[in-house]
C-alpha cells in the first residue's frame, strides 16, 4: 500500500476497503509488527489508513472471527494474546485435521486439481533460498488450501481457514530457516496423494504441521 510522502498514513486507494484492511492487520498480526495483546484502537487505524471509522471496524470484527483480534466490552480490540499452551493446543487441532484433510485428498483427487498443485509446488521449490519470507508464507498458504479443495469438504474447509490463520503465529519465525524442508515435505504429501495412499498422506500431514512448529509430534 502506498505511502502518503512525508507522512506515517497508509493509503488504501481501491475498494472493498474492509478487505484491504483486513489482509493490511493480518499480516501485520502474522508477522510480529502488531505484538500479542496490543490495543488497535479505531481512531487511530482510521487515521493511520486514511479511512473512515465504519470499515476498521468491520474490518476488526472479521479478524475477531478468525480469532486473530479479541474484542472485549469498554476495552475494545487487541491482538489475541497466543501464549505458548494455546499454540500448543492450536497445532495439536491442526495436525490432526490436516492429517484428515490429506487422506480426503489421496481418496478425491483429479487430474487437473493435481496439476495445479505440482505447479505451486514447483514454484514454493524455486522460491525455497529467496528469502522473501512474505512470497513464501502465501505460496504456503495458497498450496494446502489448493489440497484442501482437492479434499473437497466444505465443513473441513471452514473449520480450517480460521485455525491456519491462527497457527501461522507460531510458523512464522521458522519460515524461512525451514522453507527446503517445507517444500521437501509438501512434495512427499503431493506423492502420497497421487499414489492414492491415504494413509501414508494423512501421517506426512500431521507430521509437517508439527515440524513447521519446531515440536515433536
Amino acid at each position: 500500500m502506498p505511502k502518503v510522502a512525508g507522512e506515517k498514513k497508509t493509503v488504501i486507494n481501491h475498494s472493498p476497503l474492509t478487505q484491504q484492511l483486513v489482509d493490511a492487520l493480518r499480516e501485520k498480526i502474522l508477522s510480529g509488527e502488531l505484538a500479542s495483546g496490543e490495543r488497535l484502537v479505531e481512531e487511530r487505524l482510521s487515521e493511520e489508513y486514511s479511512v473512515s471509522r465504519m470499515p476498521v471496524r468491520e474490518a476488526l470484527r472479521q479478524l475477531a472471527a478468525s480469532g486473530l483480534v479479541i474484542i472485549e466490552p469498554r476495552r475494545g480490540a487487541s491482538v489475541a494474546n497466543f501464549h505458548r499452551d494455546l499454540l500448543l493446543e492450536l497445532v495439536e487441532v491442526r495436525a490432526t485435521l490436516e492429517a484428515l484433510n490429506a487422506r480426503l485428498a489421496a481418496k478425491r483427487h483429479d487430474p487437473a486439481q493435481i496439476a495445479e498443485l505440482e505447479k505451486l509446488l514447483a514454484e514454493g521449490t524455486r522460491n525455497t533460498y529467496s528469502g522473501d519470507a512474505e512470497v513464501l508464507t502465501d505460496l504456503n498458504q495458497r498450496f494446502h488450501f489448493a489440497l484442501g479443495e482437492v479434499a473437497a469438504n466444505s465443513v473441513l474447509q471452514e473449520i480450517m481457514h480460521s485455525l491456519r490463520d491462527r497457527t501461522a503465529v507460531l510458523f512464522a519465525p521458522l519460515a524461512l530457516e525451514r522453507a527446503p524442508q517445507n517444500w521437501e515435505e509438501h512434495a512427499a504429501i503431493l506423492r502420497a496423494v497421487i499414489k492414492g495412499d491415504p494413509e501414508l498422506a494423512g501421517l506426512l500431514a500431521a507430521r509437517h504441521i508439527y515440524n513447521a512448529a519446531g515440536l515433536e509430534p
